[in-house]
């Protein structure tokens, strides 16, 4: 019988940054970000969907590009920055990207939404004024098994809109 090289080796500690606050885990170089965000760190944002990177549902974003987080091993994020959806906002204070989904109501089951969110998050940070066109683009790749689509595409014109003012709020004396 084969074991797993990792199997039983004790694993070094990694160290990652994630949604801005530093953690230490121990677990094998190449389990999944995404295992580690829920099952370690206990952020339950990105979802588990089809464990290939094909439906979106694990969307991180690392270094502020949006990423699959199912398919990355752990070791290839350490000395970068990890965003969940839980580092965009509060509950009480949500993000421009996540008021905007509520506002509009976008979910109906709400498993995409993560990916959803995370994904139009990262277009807005590098493209604050996306066309509707690059919005219909990005997304595309982000599977909704509800049909939600319109109310998604009408969250993300919204948050376009959100991020506008919250920036120009920012800039303001």
């Amino acid at each position: 019988m084969q074991t797993h090289p990792d199997s039983h080796a004790t694993d070094a500690p990694l160290r990652l940054r994630v949604n801005g606050d530093e953690h230490v885990v121990a677990v094998p170089p190449q389990t999944a970000l995404l295992h580690v965000l829920r099952n370690d760190l206990m952020l339950n944002g990105p979802k588990y969907g089809c464990g290939l990177g094909e439906c979106g549902a694990c969307t991180v974003l690392i270094d502020g590009v949006a990423a699959r987080s199912c398919v990355i091993p752990v070791r290839a994020v350490q000395q970068r920055e990890v965003t969940t959806l839980e580092g965009l906002g509060t509950r009480t204070c949500p993000g421009p990207t996540q008021q905007a989904f509520i506002e509009c109501q976008a979910a109906q089951c709400g498993y995409c939404l993560n990916g959803m969110i995370m994904t139009v998050e990262a277009l807005l940070r590098r493209n604050p004024q996306p066309t509707d066109a690059a919005l219909r683009s990005e997304l595309h790749h982000n599977l909704c098994r509800c049909g939600t689509h319109v109310e998604i595409l009408q969250a993300a014109h919204r948050a376009v809109t959100l991020h506008a003012k919250t920036h120009a709020d920012e800039r303001a004396p």
